[in-house]
């Protein structure tokens, strides 16, 4: 690839994990230095709106846009879009994958009629009247509430009795205009990277306390991960084809995280990332470093797969 070509990462940005999102972005700028790369780092946060980002992107003629973003406000195809229609090109899913993914309550629909499982789930949104015993009736404890377009954990509760399910529902609403609830599966964490189509090495979560929440994701020394995740062959072989065929199904690009639990005989689908993390704590350079690629590399593969047409 020529060098010194310039490209513009795009940091922090407007979403509840804009913090994360800067050190990501740190990260991916640091490695495209070192690979020769012109690099200049733009906070959306920085201008007045996203088409006032794309304007200024634009005179600066890059070679590319690398995605630094995480959460709604960079992953859920708004600023996809403008860069599409700009003719602007960038890294990772375009706009409607995007858009799906983001959407937890629509990603899990779809996933489902594909036959792959997921927690029993109920939709709200806010103003709803909600009837807290037909929550219980149907899903049961414990169970999880959560905003439904979010992520890294935020706003997140699991709640094992009655009397913590309001203000669960109240904190998940902190983060967005709408809510899922979902049934809690008891068993394992798993996340698979899937780049330029094919899935990377499976990873297990373990959190040493607790569950796996913002903090316990974001503080090192906080969990442990095995990678590969010690699964039998069969077992592995599935949830990498479950990865790959809603991988495929959402119309992702390049490269996507998607996430499991597995209660030790089927895998139940949570979301799919599609700017997964790329902190020196994330789960996608973990994958790809099990599977011989280093950051650099992982990078400039990242960058490759979006110029093309990798679907």
């Amino acid at each position: 690839m020529e060098k010194r070509k310039k490209i513009v990462v795009l940091a922090g940005g407007y979403s509840d994990e804009r913090d994360v999102s800067k050190v990501s972005s740190l990260e991916i700028s640091k490695s495209l230095k070192e690979s020769g790369f012109n690099v200049e780092v733009l906070d959306p946060a920085d201008f007045g709106s996203f088409c006032e980002l794309v304007k200024k992107i634009k005179i600066m003629n890059p070679y590319i846009v690398f995605l630094g973003l995480h959460g709604a406000a960079g992953e859920d195809g708004r600023i996809q879009s403008l860069l599409s229609l700009e003719n602007i090109p960038f890294t990772g899913s375009e706009f409607r994958a995007s858009a799906i993914a983001i959407d937890k309550y629509i990603s899990a629909t779809l996933v489902s009629a594909q036959k792959i499982k997921i927690p029993q789930t109920l939709f709200y949104k806010k103003h709803e009247k909600i009837e807290k015993n037909e929550i219980i009736k149907e899903i049961g404890f414990p169970l999880v509430v959560k905003p439904n377009d979010s992520g890294s954990s935020v706003g997140i509760s699991i709640v094992i009795k009655k009397e913590d399910l309001s203000a669960a529902i109240d904190y998940a609403y902190q983060f967005g205009d709408s809510i899922i609830v979902q049934k809690y599966i008891e068993g394992r964490e798993l996340t698979v990277t899937v780049l330029g189509n094919k899935a990377l090495p499976v990873v297990e979560i373990k959190p040493k306390n607790g569950w796996y929440d913002y903090r316990n994701k974001y503080t090192r020394g906080n969990r442990i991960y095995e990678v590969p995740a010690a699964l039998s062959k069969n077992h592995s072989n599935i949830v990498k084809k479950y990865a790959e065929t809603i991988y495929r199904l959402f119309g992702c690009k390049a490269y996507a995280r998607i996430d499991f639990r597995f209660d030790g005989n089927d895998f139940y689908f949570l979301e799919v990332n599609t700017l997964p993390g790329m902190t020196p704590l994330s789960l996608t350079p973990m994958a790809a470093k099990e599977a011989g690629i280093d950051f650099s590399e992982l990078l400039l593969k990242i960058i490759d797969y979006s110029l093309k047409n990798s679907n």
